[in-house]
């Protein structure tokens, strides 16, 4: 066994960079035994000094993080500052002077994941980033190497804690959207602005990262096509229930049936109460995958937290440090189908469409025509009505979202069609 410690530099010390410290530190012997070789945390680069780490020990903290990866005997780089910048800069400094990177910066790696991968393969270096995505759960490293062998065809999952704990409880306790957000902010599931959670930018950066490995494309945040569920309402809820389903924000990557194009996207949508992801409670994650030979694979467990975070991104800083020993590196990107991303527009789906209309004759025939005209067939109506005023639900068959975008606003130009209620997508059958 080596006896020369491998030096780390922490670049962020926050709710995850002070667990990694931690584990670092109590799990020193363990983690020498399982790398062949000390690891020593050579320096930790923070924005604010004055700030009590505890655990952390002082003379290890600095506000200089450049000047800590250029010192000369660094050899791995953990990233949990977060953001653009000066995360990329920083990474790419890493490179420059000869240190493999663990990142845990979904945002960056969503947006120049492939410049990073270029930057990494041109040192002869490593890029491990599997707290980017889900949190504590094995997921970025079983897809781009146990399944490497395989063809994934789909990937469905619930990838933010935050959002599913919201509508986790708006199901269990018929809570509204804003009494569910407040007991998740009481909690410390949502931060004070949780604009990057409901609506669907966190989810949908994860969503790019899982599309780039599942389908051997470059996927960028700009490629995924996003809806927040600010706009879920207890009514949507007691819809699904109706139908034997719940609601869920799924990020969803497909492979187009020829195999010449992918999809992905992020939105809320009904799912029915046997698909597996409907039991996902509080903020877990889970993630659903379709591969051709493996078949259905779930990985399932905490998607946040310092804890859970830091035991991924120790899991990446074992896997490097043992390919820095054996001078070797691990798997880059793997974007070699240069598959184009279609838009939302052609992706095939089932809505589920509530209408308030005149409660008079003739009203459900002409809401069917209207879907008739632009190739949308019908599944299942339900009506009710009382005073002059009705509500029409309509679940339809699978079709182009374009089509089904172009019915509803047909109907919004209906006289008989008062307004449209709540349009949600169906998935999971």
């Amino acid at each position: 066994m080596r006896t020369r410690p491998l030096k780390v530099a922490l670049l962020g010390c926050g709710v995850v960079g002070s667990e990694v410290a931690r584990i670092m530190t109590t799990h020193a012997d363990d983690l020498t035994q399982r790398i062949g070789a000390p690891v020593e945390l050579a320096g930790v680069a923070v924005r604010r000094p004055s700030k009590v780490r505890e655990g952390v020990d002082p003379s290890l903290i600095t506000t200089d993080a450049t000047a800590l990866l250029k010192r000369g005997d660094i050899d791995i780089a953990i990233e949990v500052i977060g953001g653009i910048e000066p995360a990329r800069t920083l990474i790419t400094t890493a490179f420059e002077q000869g240190i493999s990177v663990v990142s845990a910066n979904k945002a960056l790696l969503a947006q120049d994941g492939a410049a990073l991968h270029a930057a990494a393969e041109a040192a002869g270096l490593d890029l491990y980033y599997e707290a980017a995505v889900a949190g504590a759960i094995p997921l970025v490293r079983p897809m781009r190497e146990s399944l490497a062998g395989d063809k994934i065809n789909r990937v469905m999952g619930i990838v933010n804690g935050t959002t599913n704990f919201i509508l986790d409880k708006m199901d269990s306790t018929g809570a509204g959207y804003q009494e569910a957000l407040d007991e998740a902010t009481a909690l410390g599931y949502a931060e004070a602005d949780p604009t990057a959670d409901v609506e669907g930018y966190d989810a949908a950066a994860k969503a790019a990262i899982l599309a780039g490995i599942a389908f051997h494309t470059r996927v960028r945040l700009d490629d995924v096509s996003r809806e927040g569920m600010t706009e879920v309402s207890a009514a949507d809820f007691a819809s699904a229930k109706r139908m034997g389903c719940t609601i869920k924000l799924l990020a969803i990557l497909e492979r187009a049936a020829d195999g010449e194009s992918v999809t992905a996207r992020v939105h809320p949508a009904m799912i029915p109460l046997s698909h597996p992801l409907a039991s996902v409670r509080e903020a877990y994650n889970a993630v659903f995958v379709e591969a051709e030979a493996a078949g259905r694979l779930m990985f399932y467990g905490p998607g946040a937290g310092g804890a859970p975070t830091a035991s991924a991104v120790l899991g990446d800083l074992v896997a490097v440090a043992r390919n820095k020993l054996a001078e070797a590196t691990g798997p880059g990107e793997s974007a070699y189908t240069q598959l184009p991303v279609s838009p939302m527009g052609d992706v095939v789906t089932r809505y589920h469409i509530s209408l308030d209309v005149a409660d008079k004759p003739g009203v459900l025939a002409q809401v069917a025509t209207t879907f008739a005209e632009h190739g949308v067939s019908i599944d299942t109506v339900r009506q009710q009505g009382k005073d002059g005023e009705a509500s029409l639900v309509v679940v339809t068959h699978r079709a182009p979202d374009a089509a089904l975008s172009g019915t509803v606003e047909a109907l919004r130009k209906l006289d008989t069609v008062r307004g449209v209620a709540s349009i949600m997508r169906v998935e999971g059958e």
